[in-house]
């Protein structure tokens, strides 16, 4: 068994925003999530990023912007000795009904095949009802936040997966 574990952006790992994340700047982290992927990495857990962007697919930013507010986010884990393994992100608008937007697992299915991962050893933790559809088509184990969306996640889906107040919360329950 290898243990991994994919994490949504927006809500999880860093602030999220009615308006989109759409500069680097606007690119604020959730209390403890860094540590939490650093405390990831240490355990030699992979970690991944899995996020829909539909601010690219709007015209609201660009490829350069989403790179520059990723390039940010890479640099502040890896200052706290973490390691995101890869980004993989839809930028299509929800209309497109393509495959790698979730909930549908394609962004997930690529991180699984690309690493040779078995879905049933990994999380994927997310705050939207979209993360948790993802992770079940995925055959990943889904894992609720309570930032982000996760409150109103939790209100509309009750007990659908496990649930942590954030993702610190989740990686210390995890490492036990």
């Amino acid at each position: 068994m290898k243990r991994f574990v994919i994490l949504d952006r927006d809500g999880v790992i860093n602030l999220d925003s009615n308006s989109y994340i759409k500069s680097k700047d606007e690119w604020i982290p959730e209390e403890g999530a860094i540590e939490a992927i650093a405390m990831l990495t240490m355990a030699k857990i992979p970690v991944f990023v899995a996020t829909n962007q539909s601010a690219v697919g709007r015209g609201i930013i660009s490829n350069a912007d989403l790179r520059k507010i990723h390039e940010k986010m890479v640099a502040i884990v890896m200052a706290a000795g973490g390691e995101i393994c890869d980004i993989k992100y839809c930028p299509h608008v929800p209309e497109s009904a393509c495959n790698c937007r979730k909930p549908r697992p394609g962004l997930l299915n690529q991180i699984i095949d690309e690493n040779k991962l078995k879905g049933s050893d990994g999380f994927f933790v997310g705050d939207a009802v979209t993360d948790l559809q993802a992770a079940k088509l995925a055959g990943c184990n889904p894992v609720l936040v309570l930032t982000g969306k996760g409150k109103n996640t939790l209100e509309t889906c009750p007990e659908q997966s496990p649930v942590f107040d954030n993702l610190k919360s989740f990686v210390i329950s995890l490492l036990k």
